[in-house]
């Protein structure tokens, strides 16, 4: 999954603007044009982002169970862990990628800087535009995982909890995106998704439960450093409740703080970026 902002220019519809445009219209006006962009190109961007997890979920959860290399309701343990992996990585993806080029070659980023709002609007603007793109690709994961598995788990009474995870989980991948975009420079691009997806994707308890890593507690320790843990194990806990997890609370504090963190860390590398 490597989704990126397409440049080619493109006639999107006009927001309307009252009076002088101040930085909240100047600002959603931003986002709809982006929003707009990916609309226009809805087939790529899932075609992006969705191929590694539906390969994953019907490896996993259909040709092995079938085999009867794994029991046959793992396929319920692990979707929630799909979603949470789709929504965190293209967040993480759809801002970290973009970011490079746009610094490093298109420089881009310069007509977004000269627009009439705070720079830092301009970063948040990255980090929401993000966290739809990973929504969106979240909620498509739901009918192709009823197409592979024939059901997927789900309880409308734990709707909002699902809800609020994917929200949080989205937003937390786009702000690690922005702090990597920021940081890691072009030539080592990479390098770093190399060095970083991989270790994100294998301790973010997506293919298993927190808990289930008692007798393993060094690699427990590790897995509770990842934030898509917290995304994982609050879907499990909203989705399958009968599978040990760790609790919701905890999930949604977790995901508060790693938003909180990596997200004034992304700010703040994004300022510098632009003063430079």
């Amino acid at each position: 999954m490597t989704p990126g902002t397409s440049t080619t220019p493109a006639t999107v519809p006009a927001v309307p603007v009252l009076g002088s445009a101040g930085p909240a219209r100047v600002f959603l006006a931003v986002l709809w044009r982006d929003i707009f962009v990916t609309g226009r190109e809805l087939g790529v961007f899932l075609a992006q982002v969705v191929l590694q997890p539906l390969f994953l979920l019907f490896v996993f959860g259909k040709v092995l169970t079938e085999l009867g290399y794994a029991r046959a309701d793992y396929a319920e343990l692990l979707f929630p862990g799909i979603v949470a992996l789709t929504a965190t990585l293209t967040g993480l993806q759809s801002t970290a990628l973009p970011l490079v080029i746009d610094f490093s070659f298109t420089k881009e980023i310069e007509d977004r800087l000269l627009a009439p709002m705070s720079t830092a609007l301009v970063a948040a603007e990255k980090v929401l535009f993000a966290a739809i793109r990973a929504l969106i690709a979240a909620a498509v994961m739901f009918p192709i995982g009823v197409w592979i598995l024939g059901s997927v788990p789900w309880r409308a009474d734990a709707m909002p909890l699902a809800v609020a995870v994917l929200v949080l989980g989205s937003l937390v991948g786009a702000a690690i995106g922005l702090t990597l975009g920021t940081l890691v420079p072009a030539n080592r691009i990479n390098i770093m998704f190399a060095v970083i997806l991989t270790p994100l994707l294998f301790t973010g308890c997506c293919q298993y439960p927190w808990p289930s890593l008692a007798h393993l507690r060094w690699f427990q320790v590790v897995t509770a450093l990842n934030p898509l843990t917290y995304v994982s194990e609050g879907l499990r806990a909203a989705m399958v409740p009968s599978v040990p997890h760790i609790r919701p609370v905890i999930c949604l504090l977790a995901l508060l703080v790693s938003l909180a963190v990596f997200g004034t860390v992304g700010i703040r590398g994004f300022l510098r970026r632009a003063i430079d």
